[in-house]
């Protein structure tokens, strides 16, 4: 396809660092601010754009839909919540939680699941970062295409944060946000947070970024100092609200004094990594009463995952060459290791903590660096997603085992989808346009 190839041969580079720059102080209002975030996160944006096929994306679309109808079924949620704390089993009141994040590898002619997360961070990081990328290796009718989708997707950010106010049942107007997370200044995505109250002030609501154990319950209203919070983004990691710190938002949402999105249910039902094993079960699926449609895209997508035991140690030691071990509740990269890396005592504490195995797919590649010192940095692809349906789909670049935003020359990329077929002349003269740039081809490229 004409996207993998680009991938492979194109050294074009397409972030305005000028653009990035006047965005984030447009953003943040203050050339302070911009500053911390250069110091703090010099490795958030890449250059490089990562291309797509049309199919592609067309498949992530459904992957999305297929996990939304499969977590809408009874017997479902009736069987992971009856295994998840009790908390999860709450009723939300309606909110379906923001930034669902869909994690994907490509592989030459398959896509992945890593992971799904419902606290995905960097979403408002790639609503600033589209104002800075001008789209490579386009036609005028898809740079136009990502042009809208780039200028939409703020307004689409607030108007998901409304419409988990309005499906919660309140009539009257939102009137304050809390951003919340554990010490929210020492985060590495805390300029992130300073984009959101930007984003929100702009929209007339009130915005305070706090750490939890700052909220208190008073008479049935969760608070901040002397003000009333009505709505709560969630951005801990502390899934179920167990930690001390976390006592007074947790009793505000069992008396459902305050909107919490994301909440407890939602990471049970879609984030908790051993349900990977159960999105690949066809047998389970089936009791479950999924459609046959689902079931063919959970088949192709979801890579074999299970659930580590004593029982099928041995076994699994003898193929952990192939695979890739994740903490069961755990996030991020933490405490995960590649089957190939691990050592018998970390097999250890693998077998004395919860965690799953799942088959390794290798990451895509993304050529950087100049035509005279060429270089290939890993990228996953992650979508962003709300109700069902991908808001925004962003690549993560790298190299190391994990994404970790401390490459130099990765980070978010804006990804640009591509048509899954074109004439042979077409795509000879683009990569060879593609191959020869060292900055935004423009135009040279289609």
């Amino acid at each position: 396809m004409i996207s993998e190839r680009l991938n492979s041969h194109c050294f074009c580079v397409s972030l305005d660092a000028a653009a990035l720059k006047n965005a984030l102080v447009e953003e943040l209002g203050s050339k302070e601010l911009v500053t911390l975030v250069e110091e703090r996160c010099p490795y958030l944006f890449s250059a490089r754009p990562v291309f797509i096929s049309d199919s592609q994306a067309g498949e992530m679309a459904e992957v999305v839909a297929a996990v939304e109808a499969l977590s809408a079924l009874p017997k479902y949620r009736e069987y992971v919540l009856a295994n998840a704390p009790a908390i999860a089993r709450h009723n939300p009141g309606g909110a379906r939680g923001v930034f669902f994040g869909y994690d994907f590898h490509l592989g030459d002619s398959s896509i992945g699941v890593i992971e799904i997360n419902t606290n995905a961070g960097g979403a408002m990081l790639n609503a600033v970062m589209a104002r800075a990328h001008h789209a490579c290796c386009l036609d005028d009718h898809r740079m136009a295409l990502a042009a809208a989708e780039a200028e939409a997707f703020e307004q689409h950010i607030v108007q998901m944060f409304l419409a988990e106010w309005r499906l919660s049942g309140h009539s009257r107007p939102l009137k304050t946000i809390a951003i919340v997370d554990t010490a929210p200044q020492e985060q590495y995505l805390y300029p992130e947070f300073l984009l959101f109250k930007n984003l929100f002030e702009r929209n007339g609501l009130h915005v305070i970024i706090a750490d939890p154990s700052e909220l208190e319950l008073f008479a049935g209203v969760l608070m901040h100092g002397d003000t009333p919070i009505d709505l709560v983004y969630n951005r801990l990691t502390d899934f179920y609200l167990e930690t001390p710190g976390s006592s007074a938002l947790r009793e505000a949402y069992l008396e459902n004094a305050v909107v919490l999105t994301p909440h407890p249910q939602a990471h049970a039902l879609y984030a908790d990594k051993g349900n990977m094993a159960l999105l690949g079960d066809d047998e389970l699926l089936t009791k479950f009463g999924t459609s046959q449609e689902v079931r063919d895209v959970l088949a192709k997508h979801i890579l074999h995952t299970e659930i580590v035991d004593a029982v099928h140690a041995d076994r699994i030691w003898s193929e952990r060459r192939n695979l890739f071990f994740k903490p069961k509740t755990g996030y991020g990269s933490r405490a995960a290791y590649r089957g190939d890396k691990v050592t018998k005592r970390v097999w250890q504490d693998i077998l004395a903590g919860q965690y799953i195995a799942q088959a390794i797919m290798p990451p895509g590649e993304r050529l950087a660096g100049t035509p005279d010192g060429p270089e290939t940095l890993k990228f996953d692809l992650r979508c962003y997603a709300y109700g069902g349906k991908i808001q925004w789909t962003a690549a993560r670049l790298y190299q190391g085992q994990t994404t970790n935003f401390r490459t130099p020359g990765g980070g978010f990329s804006p990804v640009y989808t591509l048509p899954d077929v074109r004439l042979s002349s077409e795509i000879n003269g683009i990569l060879k346009a593609a191959s020869e740039a060292t900055s935004c081809c423009d135009k040279s490229c289609t």
